[in-house]
């Protein structure tokens, strides 16, 4: 049974590097069923249907990895791409009857070299940095380390 509010099925995924192409990745809580190898980008849903992408964006930022998306040095930029996939069948409580899909919205904020990161604990237990393609590898969700390989597109990396 879902207690409260249902999620709207809008979120965003933001894909947080350096200048040299480092990526961090979260690693999600236990108790979200995948154990400790779930690793992640930061992702998060809309709290309000009028509440727009950047603002999901900055917002879920700063509540997963205590990054402030405005600070000297962070750029955040909406990438133009949309991933809509089907909700994963134990989740789908949380969402209203006969919602089965989600539409995610990918950006990338680019960071001064390795930020101060400060992990909200209800939901990441770790994280780390790695070269784009070893990030990619490690993701959980196909969409997150697609987001990834995307990277060259709006930083210039070497191959």
């Amino acid at each position: 049974m879902h207690a409260g509010p249902y999620k709207i099925a809008q979120s965003v995924l933001v894909v947080i590097y350096t200048p040299q192409g480092q990526v961090l990745l979260l690693q999600r809580t236990l108790g979200d069923g995948h154990g400790g190898d779930f690793w992640q980008s930061v992702t998060g849903s809309k709290d309000t249907h009028d509440e727009s992408w950047e603002q999901v964006a900055a917002r879920e930022v700063w509540e997963e990895a205590g990054i402030d998306v405005h600070a000297q040095g962070c750029k955040l930029q909406d990438w133009g791409l949309e991933n809509i996939y089907t909700i994963y069948p134990q989740w789908l409580h949380r969402y209203a009857p006969g919602t089965f899909v989600n539409t995610e919205r990918v950006f990338g904020l680019e960071v001064a070299s390795y930020a101060q990161v400060t992990l909200n604990p209800r939901e990441h237990t770790a994280f780390a940095w790695h070269a784009w393609r070893e990030a990619a590898d490690r993701c959980y969700a196909p969409s997150n380390a697609e987001a990834i390989l995307h990277l060259p597109v709006f930083l210039p990396l070497p191959a």
